[in-house]
């Protein structure tokens, strides 16, 4: 299981900083509207990349446990391997998450990510 990285939380909120002081030197008269457009946008980078890192934190990332049941007949589900799946977060940015791709042996319905 991934960690929680944060040197590079801290390193994110840097770049934020000092991109929104350059922007903001670079457009001196620039409206409070696409100010608030300049800083979302670099704020959703951000947060992005720490949703995609707590995801990748949860226990939920594999099916070791055994815990994990199919949620059409409720038979434990079965690991058949990490996969990826590429998201968009509310703010249109794209995160990764790998995680275990669970199958029902009964039903054969699939399951990722695990809840």
């Amino acid at each position: 299981m991934r960690s929680i990285s944060e040197e590079l939380w801290q390193d994110l909120g840097e770049e934020v900083t000092a991109g929104m002081k350059k922007w903001r030197e670079q457009h001196p008269r620039a409206t409070l509207s696409e100010i608030e457009g300049a800083l979302d946008e670099r704020l959703g980078k951000m947060r992005a990349e720490m949703l995609q890192d707590v995801a990748m934190v949860s226990e939920s990332t594999n099916l070791e446990s055994g815990k994990e049941k199919c949620p059409e007949c409720g038979e434990k589900l079965e690991s058949k391997g990490k996969r990826r799946r590429n998201l968009k977060t509310v703010g249109e940015q794209e995160i990764s998450l790998e995680r275990d791709y669970g199958e029902c042996p009964k039903c054969k319905a699939g399951l990722f990510p695990p809840r």
